[in-house]
């Protein structure tokens, strides 16, 4: 998993259509939220995910914690990728390993104040369980654990790869303007973006998709 561009808070075919022509690699599916109001509903997200062209996958982001819950909706959907938000134990990841030893499971690391000491143990304790991390933002404000449109510390993003056994993901007010520098400073297998390709009506604009895309593209080629 190498220079990944995801794109999350898809709201219908003709988005999904959009942002695979503009070669955006994975759609993320934000559903069963704690937080944020989610985009659509889960059997058009399924109808989206299942008409995909490979190389572009959808990948579930979900707030649950039950291994028996996350397995069920991945099989609904037909996805085969997972991005887990919420407090979920040890315990509960490797059920999701047991149950379905397939699913590629991603797991939030979210910067919230100076938490990076809590941020590395979750590492160190859960690669075991899962495929890959992705770094977020807390907003104390929202109480949401992403899709803030607010950047975090990148150093502590820049630590949590170093010691990783697992490839880290970068998300968190990442946006046309600033994502190249923050792939160059934080050297991250890949992005993430949604409030920050978005216009003011709050769906993804074309012209920020594209320009997000040929900025990371021009920053994975040449990290320096």
């Amino acid at each position: 998993m190498q220079h990944i561009i995801q794109i999350a808070g898809i709201s219908d075919r003709q988005e999904a259509e959009m942002l695979v022509a503009c070669g955006v690699d994975w759609l993320g599916f934000p559903l069963r939220l704690a937080v944020h109001q989610e985009d659509l509903r889960e059997a058009e997200a399924a109808y989206i995910i299942k008409s995909l062209p490979p190389p572009h996958e959808g990948v579930l982001i979900t707030y649950l914690r039950k291994a028996e819950e996350i397995t069920a909706l991945c099989h609904s959907l037909g996805t085969r990728k997972v991005q887990l938000h919420g407090d979920i134990t040890r315990d509960q990841l490797r059920l999701v390993k047991t149950l379905d030893p397939g699913l590629f499971v991603i797991k939030s690391l979210v910067v919230r104040g100076n938490n990076h000491a809590e941020l590395e143990t979750a590492v160190r304790l859960s690669s075991p369980y899962v495929d890959a991390f992705i770094t977020d933002t807390y907003d104390p404000e929202t109480g949401a654990y992403g899709a803030t449109g607010k950047t975090h510390d990148w150093g502590v993003s820049r630590r949590l790869i170093q010691i990783s056994p697992r490839p880290v993901i970068l998300a968190g007010g990442l946006r046309p303007e600033n994502v190249a520098r923050a792939i160059r400073e934080v050297q991250p297998a890949a992005v993430d973006a949604h409030t920050g390709v978005e216009g003011a009506d709050g769906r993804k604009d074309l012209r920020c998709v594209q320009a997000f895309v040929a900025q990371a593209r021009t920053a994975f080629a040449d990290p320096a």
